[in-house]
Protein backbone atom coordinates (compact mmCIF):
# COMPACT_ATOMS: atom_id res chain seq x y z
CA UNK A 1 0.00 0.00 0.00
CA UNK A 2 1.01 3.83 -0.88
CA UNK A 3 0.74 4.63 2.51
CA UNK A 4 1.71 1.44 4.53
CA UNK A 5 5.31 3.05 5.74
CA UNK A 6 3.69 5.97 7.50
CA UNK A 7 1.25 3.50 9.16
CA UNK A 8 3.95 1.21 10.74
CA UNK A 9 5.49 4.12 12.72
CA UNK A 10 1.88 4.98 14.54
CA UNK A 11 0.52 3.24 17.68
CA UNK A 12 -2.06 0.83 17.44
CA UNK A 13 -3.95 3.33 19.99
CA UNK A 14 -3.36 6.12 17.87
CA UNK A 15 -4.47 4.63 14.43
CA UNK A 16 -7.68 2.88 16.34
CA UNK A 17 -8.46 6.69 17.78
CA UNK A 18 -8.15 7.75 14.00
CA UNK A 19 -10.93 5.13 13.00
CA UNK A 20 -13.41 6.51 16.17
CA UNK A 21 -12.89 2.55 17.26
CA UNK A 22 -12.48 1.83 20.98
CA UNK A 23 -11.07 -0.92 22.28
CA UNK A 24 -14.01 -3.60 22.44
CA UNK A 25 -15.16 -1.89 19.29
CA UNK A 26 -11.74 -3.07 17.49
CA UNK A 27 -12.23 -6.51 19.65
CA UNK A 28 -15.31 -6.81 18.41
CA UNK A 29 -14.58 -6.66 14.89
CA UNK A 30 -11.46 -9.23 14.66
CA UNK A 31 -13.51 -11.59 17.30
CA UNK A 32 -10.99 -11.46 19.71
CA UNK A 33 -10.63 -10.42 24.10
CA UNK A 34 -10.70 -6.37 24.70
CA UNK A 35 -7.54 -7.74 26.60
CA UNK A 36 -5.45 -8.76 23.86
CA UNK A 37 -6.10 -5.68 22.06
CA UNK A 38 -4.91 -3.36 25.07
CA UNK A 39 -1.76 -5.23 25.80
CA UNK A 40 -0.69 -4.30 21.76
CA UNK A 41 -2.13 -0.47 22.46
CA UNK A 42 1.07 1.29 23.42
CA UNK A 43 3.14 -0.86 20.42
CA UNK A 44 3.79 0.45 16.91
CA UNK A 45 1.89 -1.52 14.91
CA UNK A 46 5.59 -2.94 13.23
CA UNK A 47 6.33 -4.35 16.91
CA UNK A 48 3.04 -6.12 16.83
CA UNK A 49 3.19 -9.92 16.03
CA UNK A 50 2.89 -10.70 12.56
CA UNK A 51 -0.42 -12.90 12.50
CA UNK A 52 -1.95 -9.84 14.80
CA UNK A 53 -1.00 -7.52 12.47
CA UNK A 54 -2.18 -9.07 9.47
CA UNK A 55 -5.53 -8.74 11.07
CA UNK A 56 -5.28 -5.14 12.50
CA UNK A 57 -4.33 -3.78 9.15
CA UNK A 58 -6.88 -3.46 7.00
CA UNK A 59 -9.69 -2.34 9.96
CA UNK A 60 -6.86 0.41 11.28
CA UNK A 61 -6.23 1.16 7.49
CA UNK A 62 -10.08 1.64 7.08
CA UNK A 63 -10.57 -0.54 4.78
CA UNK A 64 -14.08 -1.83 6.16
CA UNK A 65 -15.16 1.54 5.60
CA UNK A 66 -14.96 1.30 1.50
CA UNK A 67 -17.85 -1.64 1.66
CA UNK A 68 -20.48 0.62 3.22
CA UNK A 69 -22.82 1.36 0.22
CA UNK A 70 -24.08 4.78 1.36
CA UNK A 71 -20.45 6.58 1.50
Amino acid sequence: MLFEPKIMKKTVKELRKNQGLTAKELADKLKMNTAEILKVDDLKLKQVPEPLRNRLLPILRGDYTDKIPWL
